[in-house]
């Protein structure tokens, strides 16, 4: 018996690895890309700790090299689905019941795997299924997942010693329960940690889980289920079920009576159609289900006249290009001086003339390939578009190519009408747009940044002057859920800066905070009385010798009470 008050180790961010030429690190991880290119993997449904292969599969392969096979994976359906929730609500009487410390203790087990054995096995695969470079998918597979792992645990032990105040004679305390059903997860693919996060962070608080994986993430998701399954997770607690059309997971999830919460990041009609759906079904469930959604974004970067040029010119590489643009965050409308400009597009056009894109097994490649030839094809119609609109011209890239691999080089695009349609579409690629304004219209710009876009997720301005910078976080308060002074609009990082963005970029519950779990727990207030009362009198109607004097003049003096 265990009745010590534990307390999970204090978090710190994990340190990245930097890949450098001839250090350890980076020959360990080609020497896993190698073995891992050189096998194909069967990925089945995972229910109930169970493999679960259904006959029915597709083919994986790298976007950077779509004739190869990297695996198959077997889709699921409405039958495995069942099975799937079924497994879910049996085992939720004996996870919600385990003690906190052996739950934790799962997690952080999970985080020390991917800190050392599972390390380059989740990166390279990262590399290989989604195709990041290296640096790309260690900040991702590895550290941001780790951070998640280990802050959640710590922001959950937060949140279960978080008591109230007690009187004298009574005991008050806070329940945390899990929700009153299971959590239907819906992950991306363009994040391995967020893969990661989504069905875990509500398994810390008890709650157990029916995981719908990205069609195009799902073979780190094989190796992430191999690391839950090694760290000890019970069977039930998240049931893995892959299917490349994602309503023969998410229609009969929706349908079930059982149906408490969804979990998601993805695009906005996406998350739009999975809320009309619980919308409609309201009278199936047993409960209101917890909805919690991190969808897009049109993110900008600001310049004022008073900006270092050059800082501004590297944040746009960064935070437009790295990942191929494929992030939420990514700079995809930057709102540039002209005073400024000639400096930015020199410096900008220098440091793009040195990226190389190719696939990500090459180091020196920081661009690498699209996620899929439907993506491909989106983000080349939205080139093709400006170079036909008389109002945009194409100043960098602009090329791309899709015979080996899914590969578009960098784009910017300068335009004169800041509501051109590159200025107010996520176009989710390595394509970035400038709007070049004269330097007295900067309040007029504040006003675009705030209207241009349904998006509200992240922005950052550039500015020396502070009465500068503090105009522009007061006028664009609702712009952006994550606002960067100085600095690009990405990279955010598990307890320094909690992720989320509203209006049409989501419920902004601030994955990497307390905030996110508090949604994954139905609290319940319980008081308990040490001595209750034995008769329902209380003092105050106990009659003394001053209330017959009280209660006449109360009468009008002639001694009649109306009782």
């Amino acid at each position: 018996m265990n009745n010590a008050y534990t307390t999970t180790p204090p978090p710190s961010n994990e340190p990245t690895l930097e890949y450098a030429p001839g250090s350890p690190e980076r020959r360990s991880i080609q020497q896993t890309l190698k073995d891992l290119r050189q096998k194909e993997i069967e990925i089945p449904a995972y229910i109930d700790g169970q493999a679960v292969k259904t006959g029915t599969t597709t083919r994986v392969a790298p976007p950077h090299d779509h004739q190869h096979t990297l695996g198959y994976v077997h889709q699921s359906g409405q039958a495995e689905v069942e099975q799937a929730i079924d497994a879910a609500m049996q085992a939720k009487k004996d996870w919600a019941a385990m003690d906190f410390s052996d739950r934790a203790a799962i997690f952080l087990r999970m985080a020390d795997l991917i800190a050392d054995r599972y390390r380059d096995t989740l990166n390279a695969a990262t590399m290989l299924g989604q195709g990041k470079n290296v640096f790309q998918a260690e900040i991702d597979a590895a550290c941001e997942l780790i951070d998640f792992l280990r802050f959640n645990v710590h922001y959950a032990e937060q949140i279960y010693r978080d008591q109230p105040n007690n009187a004298r004679g009574m005991w008050n305390q806070m329940q945390y329960r899990p929700l009153e059903g299971f959590v239907l997860a819906v992950t991306p693919f363009n994040f391995t940690a967020i893969q990661g996060n989504l069905p875990t962070a509500p398994a810390i608080l008890g709650n157990t889980v029916v995981w719908k994986p990205a069609t195009r993430s799902i073979y780190s998701a094989y190796f992430l289920n191999e690391i839950f399954e090694e760290a000890g997770l019970p069977p039930g607690v998240i049931n893995m079920l892959p299917a490349d059309d994602g309503a023969k997971v998410g229609t009969p999830a929706l349908a079930s009576e059982h149906f408490a919460g969804l979990h998601f990041t993805g695009s906005m009609q996406t998350f739009d159609h999975l809320w009309q759906s619980i919308g409609q079904n309201l009278k199936t469930y047993n409960t209101y289900p917890t909805i919690v959604g991190e969808t897009g974004g049109k993110d900008f970067i600001v310049a004022h006249e008073t900006a270092n040029p050059t800082q501004v010119a590297t944040a746009i590489v960064r935070g437009s290009f790295e990942y191929q643009g494929q992030k939420c965050s990514a700079a995809s409308r930057l709102y540039l001086p002209e005073s400024l400009w000639p400096e930015i597009r020199e410096s900008m056009g220098e440091q793009l003339d040195e990226i190389r894109v190719g696939p990500p097994e090459d180091f020196t490649n920081f661009v690498n390939a699209v996620i899929d030839e439907r993506a491909f094809d989106n983000i080349t119609g939205y080139i093709e578009d400006a170079r036909d609109d008389d109002s945009a011209e194409i100043i960098y890239g602009g090329t791309y190519d899709k015979a080996v691999g899914y590969f578009i080089d960098p784009t910017v695009i300068q335009v004169t009408d800041p509501k051109q349609r590159t200025m107010q579409e996520e176009i989710f690629g390595p394509v970035t747009t400038v709007y070049v304004y004269p330097d007295d219209e900067f309040d007029d710009v504040l006003d675009l940044v705030d209207e241009t876009s349904p998006y509200a997720l992240t922005g950052s301005i550039f500015a020396r002057d502070r009465d500068v910078v503090t105009e522009a976080m007061d006028r664009l308060e609702h712009a952006a859920g994550n606002f960067y002074i100085n600095d690009k609009p990405t990279g955010s990082i598990v307890g320094q800066q909690p992720f989320g963005g509203a209006r049409k970029s989501g419920t902004n519950d601030k994955a990497g905070s307390p905030l996110n779990l508090l949604r994954w727990v139905s609290p319940r207030s319980v008081k308990e009385t040490f001595d209750a009362p034995e008769h329902f009198g209380y003092a105050f109607h106990q009659q003394d010798d001053d209330d017959a004097v009280l209660i006449e003049q109360a009468a009008g003096g002639d001694g009649s009470v109306t009782s």
